[in-house]
């Protein structure tokens, strides 16, 4: 009997302590913000604010759409930025091994005339946020739902993942 009570306490406790584990770790890795970084007008200079996270919202997927949206979205408006045409919206993403897959739409898709500066600006800024997420060394860039090989102004390539040294 006693060794019964033995086995039952014993199990009892790796069942809290892995409860428990669970719970820190799962917090550990995201915490309550995350860092979103815009490009500054001068297209080189990156700065950053941090977004709350919700408590419902810590899975990896979950995290990355959230840091992928708030990127495109950009900066609060009194804040000078590069930022994505009005109109781009975050469809999706989702996280392989080391890449996020993010697939963008709206306005982006089309025909732009603000060139590479402005090309550059909003991915930088967007591969950062999302290189800066736990896990995350790599960013491949989807357009509706496809792989494309550059925006529609040809200027930044895509075919690619791009990381934090692509810039």
């Amino acid at each position: 009997m006693r060794t019964l009570r033995a086995i039952a306490g014993v199990a009892l406790l790796a069942v809290i302590a892995f409860v428990l584990y669970r719970s820190f770790h799962h917090r550990a890795r995201f915490g309550d913000s995350i860092a979103v970084y815009y490009t500054k007008i001068d297209g080189r200079t990156l700065a950053e604010w941090n977004v709350s996270l919700s408590p419902d919202a810590r899975d990896a997927k979950s995290v990355a759409f959230y840091a992928t949206a708030q990127a495109v979205a950009g900066p609060p408006p009194d804040t000078t930025a590069v930022r994505f045409p009005s109109g781009t919206i975050a469809r999706s993403a989702h996280v392989s091994g080391s890449t996020a897959t993010v697939d963008l739409g709206g306005s982006l898709a089309h025909e732009r005339s603000d060139g590479s500066f402005a090309e550059s600006g909003e991915f930088k800024a967007l591969v950062w946020t999302l290189t800066a997420l736990p896990g995350i060394d790599a960013v491949q860039i989807e357009i509706g739902g496809a792989r494309v090989p550059t925006l529609p102004g040809g200027h930044l390539e895509l075919d690619e993942p791009l990381t934090r040294s692509s810039w």
